[in-house]
């Protein structure tokens, strides 16, 4: 017998002794020292099959370069990419270029974190002739190839805190932090899901993986019991389809249809009554996931006589849900803190949505995406939604200003949209609704074009992981700006935006004629003049810094009539239109592979 023994210096503790055998490491697959298990996990562990007997749990490809590869996929063109391939002939035949990319991600049971492809195009044809390049044989780093759009269960190999696995349907490649686990059956691949998200599983990775290396060696060395109740599955296909609605209720996801507060039934009715209603949704959706999570654990600690170990309860920050609150923003929040959060982001999203309305990406007439596509244009959209109630923009530019200088500037485009979504009655209610929502500090006076200049496209970045897909032309004090959408990108769009710039110069140099005019009028009050004096040196100021962003960036830029090609990401493309749009902190940044 060997003792460990842990000692504290504080003399008021108590001195801790466990006692374990060295044969009994050996029960438990690995070997490893896991001297806290409890006689009844080491007979679990001695006595049940292990996952990787009854099902494959295999590790998936290394790119070699990530930026090259492997797109998150809203980057490239929809129509370029192959959903759903049942098996490498079809998805050969389907001459798409990217397909769907298990590539682990954050803290999510059940379903989502579906945010990758990868260039699989002529089956593989460019990544393997790279792979055997730079190693002499492509297989050793693209691996098991032959489980390649195959349905199974996912999770993120290297975790922060505990496993959660993910179903993964028809149609995906795995990635290295992105393994999968494949069955024999989609009966038997729910009950290895439900296994793998009950309560029992990190109880037993921390022996098998301290480390929290959960890659496909110690998952395949979890103990499954050989005969499970029906509950099991049933439970995990619910739960699945949960997580599932939960995902595709975000615009980043490619499932996504039309933003929910729109999918309500309601019609010429208060904003705020229809997010409440939304709202009670979401609370019935967490607790039915967290319900039938604690029956799933309840089943498995019966099943493994582990009810002196762990009970089945799961906290509600472990609902990982997106429209729970407890899930999304963690911490010691209270109620009314987590709650203003979620009000806040969920009017940030239906200005996204309405943003992208205004693109044509989407349409309130058209579930799905709508113009995802190189070069789009308004044609496109027309031929597709031909009776719009709220029709996309026709030249791709959007103004986004400090003030009501165009009347396709996003601020105003979007009161109309309001109107068309929720009707004229409660139109000033509602606006007013969405701009309290918008300020959970209380700032005097804040208004929907505050969040617009402020925090919009700030928001956009962060939204799609700094891949965006709405581009801000911005000149160096952020007097002028305007949105373009890259999808519908064109070599003349830059054209496009230098004539919003030069007539938004001339409307401020009207501006300033005007005012001057004030300071020579005899019924100007000394107050007048001194405000007046005040806006014609501000407005000086500004002409000058237009002046200068045309000739020093956006002229140039414009003369050269720039390409960008989809399949190269917005990191590569982003750069080419240089100092002409805003910064992003972190786009030049190196990726891991």
């Amino acid at each position: 017998m060997n003792d460990v023994k842990a000692n504290d210096s504080n003399s008021d503790m108590k001195n801790y002794f466990y006692r374990a055998s060295a044969s009994n490491f050996e029960r438990i697959p690995g070997s490893p020292i896991a001297y806290w298990a409890s006689p009844r996990v080491v007979e679990v562990f001695s006595t049940f099959t292990l996952l990787a007997a009854v099902a494959k749990p295999r590790q998936g490809l290394a790119t070699s370069d990530n930026n090259r590869f492997l797109k998150q996929w809203h980057e490239v063109a929809i129509q370029k990419i192959g959903f759903s391939c049942e098996s490498h002939l079809i998805a050969k035949g389907s001459k798409k270029k990217w397909f769907p990319c298990q590539k682990g991600g954050s803290f999510r049971k059940w379903y989502g974190n579906n945010s990758f492809v990868v260039n699989w195009e002529n089956d593989g044809e460019e990544l393997l002739e790279f792979a055997a390049k730079l190693y002499g044989s492509p297989t050793r780093t693209i691996k098991n190839i032959s489980f390649y759009f195959k349905e199974g269960m996912t999770w993120s190999t290297i975790s922060s805190s505990a496993l959660s696995m993910r179903y993964s349907p028809i149609g995906f490649i795995s990635e290295t932090k992105g393994a999968i686990c494949f069955a024999d059956s989609h009966e038997d691949l729910m009950d290895y899901l439900g296994f793998c998200n009950s309560k029992l599983v990190n109880h037993f990775l921390a022996a098998l993986s301290p480390t929290l290396d959960y890659h496909e060696g110690p998952v395949g060395r979890l103990p499954i019991a050989k005969s499970l109740p029906l509950e099991v599955g049933r439970n995990a296909k619910e739960l699945v389809q949960i997580a599932r609605k939960d995902w595709d209720f975000s615009e980043t996801s490619w499932d996504f249809s039309s933003f929910p507060l729109l999918n309500l039934g309601h019609a010429e009715c208060m904003l705020k009554v229809s997010y409440q209603t939304l709202r009670a949704q979401w609370r019935e959706m967490t607790m039915e996931m967290r319900r039938l999570e604690l029956g799933n654990n309840r089943i498995f600690i019966d099943a493994y006589g582990l009810q002196d170990e762990l009970a089945p309860e799961v906290p509600l920050n472990e609902i990982t849900l997106t429209c729970n609150p407890h899930y999304r923003y963690g911490g010691d929040k209270t109620e009314e803190e987590l709650e203003t959060l979620l009000l806040a982001d969920t009017m940030r999203e239906f200005i996204s949505y309405a943003v992208g309305c205004m693109f044509g990406r989407y349409a309130l007439d058209k579930p799905g995406l709508v113009l995802a596509n190189q070069g789009e244009t308004i044609d496109d959209y027309r031929r597709l939604v031909p009776n719009s109630r709220f029709e996309a923009d026709a030249d791709n530019v959007i103004p986004l200003l400090d003030g009501e200088w165009f009347a396709d500037d996003v601020t105003e485009r979007f009161r109309p949209f309001l109107r068309v979504t929720f009707g004229d009655d409660h139109y000033d209610e509602n606006l007013a609704f969405i701009e309290q929502a918008l300020n959970p500090k209380g700032k005097r006076n804040f208004t929907l074009r505050d969040y617009m200049l402020g925090e919009f496209y700030t928001d956009h970045v962060k939204r799609y992981k700094k891949r965006p897909i709405y581009w801000l032309f911005s000149s160096p004090k952020g007097t002028f700006n305007a949105l373009i959408y890259l999808h519908r990108y064109r070599p003349d769009t830059a054209s496009v935006v230098l004539q919003y710039l030069r007539d938004f110069r001339s409307k401020l140099a009207a501006r300033q004629s005007t005012l001057e005019q004030v300071l020579i009028s005899p019924a100007t009050s000394q107050g007048e003049k001194t405000k007046a004096v005040k806006e014609i040196d501000s407005l000086k100021k500004q002409i000058i810094e237009l002046q200068d962003y045309e000739n020093d960036t956006l002229y140039p830029l414009a003369t050269a009539n720039v390409a960008l090609d989809l399949d190269d990401g917005v990191k590569v493309n982003y750069l080419k239109l240089g100092a002409a749009l805003k910064k992003i902190t972190g786009l030049d940044a190196k990726e891991e592979d």
